[in-house]
């Protein structure tokens, strides 16, 4: 087989010597191509008789020449796409004072696949299960498929890869035939692998390495000694070291250099070492931005990091973010990850949001140990809040659900999340879950004992025809004798917005009295949403959105939103712009979104 790009090298190399005894030059001619619908767009994009048709400083031989050449180059292109035995019938006619070459192109029967055989030696070849038999499985271009060279080379390599994604890092193609048989329309497929030894990790070999220590890399590495090869191990311990503030950028690797013979391979492959190339941020990074979302409106933010405090690769953090209805601010000061991977940090915040008639003030300081796992996060926290709760309005509270003033609590708490998906960025199948709980007892810097409960589930459902369904769901309680009277607003419970109950004003649901939305002890919401995709990047959504937010469930008001919106996957994450419909307001309110899975 004669690829494209072969081809058209060899022939720009004859049309080339062509021209260095070029006669007078001839005008320009035109090429009318009448041949099957797929394969038209081939040969106009690759067809030197093409190609030139509009150059002005072809002599009379080259024109020749590229007529009497162009069957042959039409052999060879239709040949890629399983087409062996095509008829080209070439026309050279006067038309409107110039000429015209009419292409009559007649692919006849397309070459289908008759056979195919698959071998495999090396290791593998004695493994139970049988991996060949996985191979064969799997094999993209199985007997009764048309034949094209592109497909042939896809599916030879994507058998390799797959058998290199586990145990078999040096596996290779040993031999592989295509066998036409022109008269027939017919291609006997063989090829010949060897999976080489079977490999286990090694030690990591790390290098980069100038301002943090290698026992960062070392304290997230994923991988145990002796454990067999896997590409997604190696992806996940890239991802891990990613996740650390100190590394731009990772290559690894699997030492992989072969022997003489079979028993020095298998040697080099036990344990072979793991080279890990890392490229460090600098100690320190300023960054800014500025944006808008639908819940908070414009806002503008910026951060300072610092990397190597106390040149121990203590990390320190600042951060600040301005927007309409929210000002964030925060100091962290993060140890580098121990032996178990876990991060232990101390950190203040503050935060003040002007929402629904209720003005927010949110002082925290706190310690915690978080630990952040391929699949699972788990935190144990130690955060004093005290806030601060006005009436913008100027009216105040008819009852004593929430008493505004300045409230306390000494909160100790555990979190954990789980994310079993596909994929972290663009998720199409799995679910993600997060619990939280916390507590906190009168008198120890708390004024009201309470025991603080959340948890969110979201489940990804893919259908055959490339659609997406997405089910919501959260729950929320602050359980303690009597009102929430004293109990922080922070840790209270609202509704409404974008992620939440959309077709209503970002937490716009709970204790509505006198035109302010108060917190409150209990929360739950739910949602579904189909997802429709007209391409890999862009789709549309319909949604259904249910819940509340109440301080007693008997008296409960549920809150319905429905809608549709536009959803684009963007480099940075997917963006969803939505317009919900609030059922019982009966007003439409329109929400913007980016972000990943929780």
């Amino acid at each position: 087989m004669i690829e494209t790009e072969r081809l058209l090298r060899m022939r720009g190399l004859a049309c080339a010597l062509l021209w260095l005894a070029a006669a007078p030059a001839q005008a320009s001619y035109k090429v009318e191509i009448t041949a099957p619908k797929a394969l038209r767009a081939l040969f106009a994009e690759h067809l030197e008789l093409v190609r030139y048709q509009q150059r002005d400083d072809l002599s009379e031989e080259q024109f020749k020449y590229l007529v009497a050449t162009v069957g042959e180059q039409v052999r060879q292109l239709a040949a890629t796409e399983g087409y062996f035995s095509p008829s080209t019938v070439a026309t050279v006619s006067a038309k409107d004072g110039g000429r015209v070459v009419q292409l009559l192109i007649d692919p006849h029967q397309r070459t289908s696949v008759s056979s195919v055989a698959l071998t495999l030696s090396g290791a593998a070849a004695a493994e139970t299960p049988r991996p060949l038999d996985a191979l064969r499985r799997d094999w993209r271009l199985p007997a009764g498929n048309p034949f094209r060279q592109k497909d042939w080379d896809a599916a030879k390599n994507a058998a390799l890869q797959d058998l290199q994604k586990r145990r078999y890092a040096a596996a290779r193609i040993q031999h592989s035939e295509a066998r036409i048989e022109p008269d027939r329309h017919e291609a006997a497929l063989a090829v010949q692998f060897d999976s080489g030894p079977a490999f286990s990790f090694g030690p990591l070999q790390i290098s980069g390495t100038k301002r943090y220590p290698e026992s960062i890399i070392r304290n997230v590495n994923p991988l145990r000694l002796g454990e067999e090869y896997s590409t997604e191990r190696l992806l996940e311990l890239q991802r891990q070291i990613l996740n650390t503030p100190y590394f731009s950028n990772v290559v690894i690797d699997i030492a992989n250099e072969g022997g003489n013979d079979a028993a020095s391979e298998a040697a080099q492959a036990e344990r072979a070492p793991v080279t890990v190339h890392v490229t460090e941020f600098p100690t320190q990074r300023i960054r800014a931005g500025a944006g808008y979302a639908s819940d908070t409106g414009a806002h503008v933010e910026g951060r300072y990091s610092h990397n190597n405090v106390f040149d121990r690769a203590w990390v320190f953090d600042s951060q600040l973010k301005l927007e309409q209805r929210r000002q964030f601010g925060e100091l962290e000061l993060a140890m580098p990850p121990d032996r178990h991977a876990y991060v232990n940090s101390v950190h203040t915040s503050f935060e003040r949001t002007t929402l629904q008639g209720a003005d927010v003030r949110s002082l925290r300081l706190g310690a915690q140990r978080t630990r952040t796992l391929e699949k699972y996060d788990l935190a144990m926290t130690l955060e004093y809040y005290r806030d601060e709760l006005q009436e913008i309005s100027g009216v105040p509270l008819a009852d004593q659900t929430l008493a505004p003033g300045k409230h306390q609590a000494l909160v100790p708490g555990y979190s954990w999340t789980r994310r079993d998906v596909d994929n972290l960025v663009f998720p199409r199948r799995g679910s993600v879950v997060s619990a939280q709980a916390g507590f906190a007892l009168q008198g120890v810097l708390t004024d009201q004992t309470f025991v603080r409960l959340y948890g969110r589930v979201r489940r990804y459902l893919p259908l055959r025809s490339g659609d997406l369904i997405i089910l919501r769901s959260e729950v929320g309680a602050l359980l303690s004798k009597g009102s929430s009277a004293e109990v922080p607003a922070s840790l209270l419970f609202r509704a409404g917005g974008t992620d939440s109950i959309r077709g209503y004003g970002y937490q716009s649901i709970g204790n509505l009295q006198n035109g302010t939305v108060y917190p409150t002890k209990y929360l739950l919401t739910a949602g579904a949403e189909y997802q429709h995709w007209f391409s890999a990047e862009w789709g549309a959504a319909v949604f259904y959105d249910v819940g509340t937010a109440t301080d007693n469930w008997t008296d409960r008001t549920a809150y319905q939103g429905i809608g549709g919106g536009a959803r684009w996957r963007s480099p940075v994450g997917p963006v969803n712009l939505d317009l919900g419909y609030g059922v019982r307001d009966h007003q439409f309110r329109p929400h913007i979104s980016l972000g990943v899975a929780f």
